[in-house]
């Protein structure tokens, strides 16, 4: 018997040895998988905010006695943000690239718009799935007008035929003119909620598609919100003109709730990853909502203890000159160069190089809103996260808002000021801007690997 066991482990030894087997490049030591150099890159129109240690909290007093934001040393990693607030035109190659998307799957359904198959013997994908080539329709507009000479222009009256069901309908037009129904403007998106899958990591009986969260947004912003959010004040000029006239392309976006600001995250992210497959190169981490202690710390810009992002106590410089875009005094909007929004570069910037961290719009963040979180929360990337059902009460809806807008008081474009505000609800004064996560060690961090 002992004999036959000793047989049979031979047999195996010798199996794995042979199986083992090396081509002698690396003299049967284990070096590790091979890849290419990874550096480090900085995206466009982001700063870097180099990671840290700071008292999160108030700083000043607090005027309302909320406690909602009491003092905790925190540290936060190194991560690139959004050097503005999101203006309308970012958002608007959002809605647009949706709206083509749609345009070209569901009504114009002309091969043209997708990749076609490389080689002589590629064959369709086995799965029926075809991929816009956007390429191609940045060089020929789905909505053009029906515009040009010759070949294109029959072309381009050929797709304004077929995209009729797109435009509002009988009496919903006015003066028969062709406006795009906005409310068939949908993204649809999936991600992974890795704190769920975290929480559920041992219960045998859940699958992976149980944490993978599904959604889709009406992406056009609520331009309405300047008359719902404000009785009796005449802002119909605002509706009107705010998102769909070229003078407002370098203001902030605003009229988009929290889960529209997610959807454009995702499509951001995705939008970088196509190029970078196109040539082979890493994604970068995914884009995000800020989680409100990395908004904080960065509208801090590196000082330690200031009231506000320039750094304070003053909202005024020594010339007089208010410091930001919100409600000076009792209601004199105009004084501080602004009657509604500004443009997102506006003013100066912080010591990070961040424009309108405080005022101008507030921002969404990626936390759900506790009033007790700084005393659960960890010191280490602190955030409280909650991700609502619809069938949730109102008050875990609440996410949290930061930094003030043009139509609050000083108070709150304190750094340490903490508001909120529900999920499925758009704001004539709440925009956003995006973070997105170092990989590697700090780029300031000079010291060797080992």
């Amino acid at each position: 018997m002992k004999n036959f066991y000793f047989g049979v482990l031979g047999l195996s030894v010798l199996s794995v040895l042979n199986s083992c087997k090396t081509s002698g490049g690396d003299r049967g030591e284990v070096r590790g998988v091979s890849g290419k150099a990874f550096k480090q890159e900085q995206p466009y129109g982001m700063v870097y905010i180099p990671g840290g240690s700071f008292l999160m909290g108030q700083t000043d007093q607090d005027v309302t006695f909320a406690q909602t934001a009491q003092n905790k040393q925190v540290t936060v990693s190194p991560f690139f943000m959004d050097e503005t607030e999101t203006s309308n035109a970012k958002y608007k190659e959002f809605v647009n690239q949706v709206r083509d998307s749609i345009a070209i799957t569901n009504y114009l359904q002309d091969d043209k718009y997708y990749y076609k198959p490389g080689g002589k013997n590629a064959k369709p994908d086995p799965s029926g799935k075809k991929y816009i080539n956007w390429n191609y329709v940045a060089k020929n507009p789905v909505f053009s007008g029906g515009r040009g000479k010759g070949k294109a222009g029959a072309a381009a009256s050929a797709n304004q035929a077929k995209l009729q069901g797109m435009y509002y309908q009988g009496d919903d037009r006015i003066f028969d003119k062709n406006e795009i129904d906005v409310r068939l403007l949908k993204y649809n998106y999936a991600l992974m909620v890795l704190r769920e899958a975290s929480n559920n990591r041992f219960d045998k009986s859940k699958r992976r598609s149980d944490f993978i969260l599904r959604d889709t947004v009406p992406v056009y912003p609520d331009t309405l919100c300047w008359l719902n959010d404000f009785s009796y004040a005449a802002n119909e000029p605002m509706v009107q003109g705010y998102f769909s006239h070229p003078a407002y392309l370098n203001y902030p976006v605003v009229g988009v709730t929290w889960r529209q600001v997610r959807a454009y995250t995702v499509w951001r992210g995705r939008y970088n990853d196509a190029y970078k497959d196109a040539r082979g190169i890493p994604h970068r981490q995914p884009y995000e909502l800020p989680t409100e202690a990395e908004f904080e710390y960065a509208a801090r810009g590196g000082r330690i203890g200031n009231d506000y992002p320039w750094g304070g106590p003053y909202i005024k410089n020594s010339k007089g000159c208010l410091l930001a875009n919100f409600k000076p005094g009792r209601g004199d909007y105009a004084s501080d160069g602004g009657y509604y929004t500004v443009s997102v570069h506006s003013y100066f910037p912080n010591d990070f190089g961040l424009y309108n961290m405080a005022g101008n719009v507030a921002e969404w963040t990626a936390s759900a809103y506790d009033e007790a979180a700084s005393t659960f929360v960890h010191d280490m990337s602190p955030t409280f996260n909650y991700e609502a059902k619809a069938s949730d009460p109102e008050v875990l809806k609440r996410k949290v808002v930061r930094g003030g807008s043009w139509k609050d008081i000083g108070y709150f474009l304190q750094n340490s000021t903490r508001g909120y505000e529900y999920q499925d609800t758009a704001k004539s004064y709440i925009g956003f801007r995006c973070v997105t996560h170092f990989l590697g060690r700090d780029i300031k961090d000079k010291r060797s690997n080992y």
